[in-house]
């Protein structure tokens, strides 16, 4: 199996390259066209700030790429917001492949960002690697997607959002599955043999 995880210079990515090694999965870093489109899987991992990840991914032209990528695909973190159509973050237009905004969690009762372990629960009973009801995964982020027809996982931080999405090909997790233990390793695999 080739697995490509996309490298469009944000942080983050060799922990998943890490946690795939430990799956015995040998995956490589990658911003090459053609590696990208001949993978079986694509990862799209990442920390930081939606519109320097978005001026990354145009500078390299894989904001055109991205959405017409037809294998089975996983966005993890901001590689989740990143796939939905709109960020708060710096009002950032995003890829649009899911129809879905992501907001600034707001309220005074909140501490931002939300860090930590948290439970997701399946949202969905017809999405094929979403078996997760209440686990635990590890969460680091400021913003959220919220809830829509798209949400496969829903978790609570203040108010319910979207923990994971699925559209067509399109998986998407909030949480980091790479530092997520045995959770997450599950979730990595059960998208690995999709």
């Amino acid at each position: 199996m080739k697995v490509a995880i996309i490298d469009y210079g944000a942080g983050n990515v060799r922990s998943v390259l890490f946690a795939l090694e430990r799956l015995g999965v040998e995956a490589v870093l990658t911003d090459d066209f053609q590696t990208i489109c001949s993978a079986d899987k694509i990862i799209f991992p990442g920390q930081g700030e939606a519109r320097a990840a978005m001026r990354q991914l145009q500078a390299r032209g894989l904001d055109k790429l991205i959405p017409q990528l037809k294998q089975p695909f996983l966005g993890i973190c901001i590689g989740m917001q990143l796939l939905c159509e709109h960020s708060e973050e710096n009002n950032t237009k995003c890829l649009g492949v899911i129809p879905q905004k992501v907001r600034l969690f707001k309220g005074h009762d909140l501490k931002v960002p939300h860090v930590g372990w948290n439970t997701a629960a399946t949202a969905t009973s017809n999405a094929p690697i979403w078996h997760a009801d209440l686990k635990y995964y590890y969460f680091v982020h400021s913003y959220f997607v919220e809830k829509g027809d798209f949400t496969t996982l829903r978790c609570d931080y203040g108010n319910g959002f979207s923990a994971g999405l699925q559209k067509d090909n399109f998986y998407a997790v909030q949480f980091h599955p790479e530092k997520s233990g045995r959770a997450g390793e599950l979730l990595l695999n059960q998208f690995l043999n999709t």
